[in-house]
C-alpha cells in the first residue's frame, strides 16, 4: 500500500477505540490498538521510520475491530500478537523452551522435569491440604522456569538421593513385583512395591515441594553432612562430588531468602529489566512474595527488524509489550519495578486501574534490585553466542532462536515416518516435537517433500499451534534440501532452509555449502539439532516396525518382547532368516531351544 491507499482505507474506518491489522494476503504484519482507529491508520501514510514504511509497503489491506473501551483494545492487541506472532511487532517469545519441574498429584507423585507441564497444575498448586488420614500433595505441582536445565537435573538427582521420590512412568510404575534399578542404586524408596508407606512417602515430598518454595537446607544440610562424613573417611572424590552438588543446591535459587524492600501493603512485586542486542531483547523478572526474593527468569523477545529508535526508546517499547503479552494470561503484581519507563501510556493507565503500582526506582533498595535484573537481562542476551555466530556465518535476517529439524527413517521403503524437532535458543523443546507416518517409498527426497509440505501446510492453513521457525535443518544433503525447498515454494510458507550431511559434516544452503571447523560452538548447535531429528525419526519408525504383525507370532517362545529385541538385533524377518543358531542365541531372552525353533520356522 502507499499513502494514498492508506488514506482512502482509514477514511472508512469508524472513530472508535479498538485494534488494526494491516496484512498481507491472509498474512497479518503488524497489530496495533488505538483510541480512534481511523485517526491512527491515517497517520500510516507518512510512516515516521524505516521499519513502518516497510510494514506499509508490504501490507495489501487493512482489517480492524472495534472495543468498547480503550482497556479492552490494549488485551484484545497483546492477544492478537501472540496469537498471529505480526513480523513488524515487538513479540514475546514461547517461554515453553525453559525446563520445569512438576510434582504430579498421583497417588505415589512422580518427579520430572518437563517444558509441557500438566496445564491444570499452576491452577491447582495452591490448592487443597495434608492430613494424616490421607496425606497427599496439594494437585500436581510446578515449579520454574528455570534457566539451566543442567543445574535443574543436578538437584533433581540430589532430591531423589534424599528423599528417594520416584522419577519412573506409570506404565513403569504398575504391577511390579520387586522394585526396579533405581531402588537398587539410591534414586527411589519403591512405593511400587510398599517397600515405604504412603504416609512417609509423602511427608518425602513435601520436603521437596519445601525445598522448591525456597527452603535451601531441606537439601543442602544433608548433602553438607553427607560431604563432611565423606572427607572424614578420606573418601575425596566422593566428598569433591557431593561438594558440586552442595554448590549447585545453594545456587539454586539464586539468594532467593535476600530481603526485598518494599512498600508495607505491597506483598507480590515484580522487577523487570531489558537487555537489547541487536533485533532480539531479554526480559528478567525477578519475584518476590512477602519480602523474600523467590524465582528468577529471563524471557526472549523479537524487536521488529530495521527500527530507528535509540537504545532507550526501543527498551521502553520492549517493556511495554512485554508487560501486556505476560500479564494478560497471568496474575498481576502489586508492584511494578522497571529499569525503563514503558513507552505506552496505556499499559500504564491499565496497571493503574488494576490497582498496580508501577515505577522506576532512582535509588535506595528497589533502584538495586533493578540493577540485579538488568545483570540477568544481559546474561540472557549473552548467552546465545552460537546462535548469534549461526546468524552471521549464514547471512540470515536474524537471530534463530527457534529452529526445527527434519528427518525421515525407512527400512526399503517400509514403515517410512518422518520427525520434527524443535530446539528454542539451543536447547530441546520437547513440547514442539511431532511425528508423522508417511506414505511407504523408497524415495528420500520425495519422503522429505511430504514431511516438510505437510509442516508447511500445516502453519500457512493456521492449523498448526506451534510459532513459526527460524530456520528449518534438513538432515541431509542437496537433495534433501533440495526437495525441503520445493515443498516449502509450493505450500508458499517463507521460511529459511538449510541441511546438514552426515559424513562429513558439510553444512549446504541454497547458495553454497561451508565446512566450519569441528569446534564451532554453531556446527555444534545444528548438529544436536540434526541428531536429535534422527533420533526421535528411528525410535518412532522403530516403533511402528516393531508393532506389525510378523512370522514371528506363530513361533513357540517368542513373545512381544523377544520378537521386538530380535527385529532391532536384526532389522528384520528377512535377517532372521539368514542369522545362525548362536547369533539368535546372543539376543537376551533367545536360549537354545529358541533358536533352534526359529531358525526351523521361518
Amino acid at each position: 500500500m502507499d499513502g494514498d491507499a492508506v488514506r482512502e482505507r482509514a477514511a472508512e474506518l469508524p472513530r472508535q477505540p479498538g485494534v488494526y491489522q494491516f496484512q498481507d494476503g491472509e498474512t497479518v504484519v503488524y497489530v496495533g490498538k488505538a483510541v480512534d482507529i481511523r485517526d491512527r491508520v491515517r497517520s500510516y501514510a507518512d510512516p515516521r521510520s524505516r521499519r513502518i514504511r516497510r510494514m506499509v509497503e508490504r501490507a495489501d489491506s487493512i482489517d480492524y475491530s472495534v472495543t468498547d473501551t480503550e482497556t479492552q483494545a490494549l488485551l484484545l492487541e497483546a492477544n492478537l500478537i501472540k496469537r498471529f506472532q505480526p513480523r513488524y511487532n515487538v513479540r514475546l517469545k514461547d517461554d515453553k523452551s525453559y525446563p520445569l519441574v512438576q510434582l504430579t498429584d498421583h497417588e505415589f507423585p512422580r518427579i520430572e522435569i518437563t517444558r509441557d507441564p500438566n496445564p491444570e497444575a499452576r491452577a491447582r498448586s495452591d490448592g487443597g491440604a495434608t492430613t494424616s488420614e490421607n496425606p497427599t500433595v496439594s494437585g500436581p505441582r510446578v515449579f520454574g522456569p528455570f534457566t539451566k536445565k543442567t543445574r535443574v537435573e543436578t538437584v533433581v538427582k540430589a532430591l531423589r538421593e534424599t528423599y528417594g521420590v520416584r522419577g519412573c512412568s506409570d506404565h513403569k510404575f504398575a504391577n511390579r513385583d520387586r522394585p526396579c534399578l533405581d531402588y537398587d542404586i539410591g534414586l527411589c524408596t519403591a512405593p511400587c512395591t510398599a517397600e515405604i508407606d504412603r504416609g512417609s512417602y509423602i511427608a518425602d515430598v513435601e520436603s521437596v515441594v519445601r525445598f522448591f518454595e525456597g527452603e535451601t537446607g531441606v537439601l543442602a544440610d544433608p548433602l553438607r553432612r553427607e560431604m563432611e562424613e565423606a572427607a572424614g573417611n578420606q573418601e575425596f572424590e566422593r566428598a569433591a562430588n557431593l561438594r558440586d552438588k552442595l554448590d549447585a543446591v545453594e545456587g539454586f535459587h539464586g539468594g532467593a531468602g535476600e530481603a526485598v524492600a518494599t512498600e508495607s501493603d505491597e506483598r507480590a512485586v515484580d522487577v523487570l529489566g531489558v537487555a537489547l542486542e541487536g533485533d532480539s531483547a531479554t526480559v528478567a523478572r525477578l519475584h518476590s512474595e512477602s519480602g523474600q526474593l523467590v524465582d528468577r527468569e529471563r524471557h526472549a523477545v523479537t524487536i521488529p527488524e530495521g527500527d530507528a529508535e535509540d537504545a532507550d526508546t526501543r527498551a521502553s517499547a520492549v517493556l511495554s509489550a512485554f508487560v501486556t503479552q505476560y500479564y494478560t494470561e497471568r496474575d498481576l503484581p502489586d508492584a511494578l519495578l522497571f529499569s525503563d519507563r514503558p513507552d505506552d501510556e496505556e499499559v500504564l493507565d491499565w496497571l493503574e486501574s488494576e490497582g498496580v503500582a508501577a515505577r522506576v526506582p532512582g535509588a535506595g533498595r528497589e533502584a538495586t534490585l533493578v540493577d540485579l535484573a538488568l545483570k540477568n537481562a544481559r546474561r540472557g542476551a549473552s548467552e546465545p553466542d552460537a546462535l548469534s555466530a549461526l546468524r552471521d556465518a549464514l547471512d540470515l535476517d536474524s537471530v534463530p532462536r527457534r529452529i526445527e529439524g527434519f528427518d525421515v527413517s525407512h527400512a526399503q521403503g517400509k514403515h517410512a515416518v518422518g520427525s520434527d524437532v524443535v530446539f528454542a535458543d539451543g536447547s530441546a523443546d520437547k513440547s514442539g516435537y511431532r511425528r508423522k507416518k508417511l506414505d511407504d517409498q523408497n524415495d528420500d527426497y520425495a519422503n522429505m517433500y511430504d514431511l516438510v509440505r505437510w509442516r508447511a501446510d500445516r502453519a500457512v492453513e493456521d492449523r498448526d499451534d506451534r510459532p513459526n521457525p527460524d530456520l528449518l535443518l534438513i538432515d541431509g544433503g542437496e537433495g534433501q534440501l533440495e526437495a525441503a525447498r520445493e515443498a516449502l515454494a509450493d505450500a508458499d510458507w517463507d521460511v529459511p532452509a538449510i541441511a546438514l550431511a552426515k559424513d562429513e559434516e558439510i553444512v549446504v544452503t541454497p547458495s553454497g555449502t561451508y565446512d566450519w571447523p569441528s569446534d564451532a560452538d554453531h556446527l555444534h548447535v545444528l548438529q544436536r539439532v540434526r541428531d536429535e531429528a534422527h533420533r526421535f525419526a528411528v525410535q518412532y519408525h522403530q516403533t511402528l516396525r516393531d508393532d506389525v504383525s510378523t512370522e514371528l507370532d506363530n513361533v513357540p517362545g517368542v513373545g512381544p518382547k523377544t520378537r521386538r529385541a530380535l527385529l532391532r538385533r536384526f532389522g528384520s524377518v528377512e535377517g532372521l532368516r539368514a542369522a545362525s543358531v548362536e547369533e539368535l542365541r546372543e539376543v537376551e531372552g533367545v536360549g537354545e531351544k529358541t533358536a533352534e525353533t526359529i531358525q526351523t520356522r521361518l
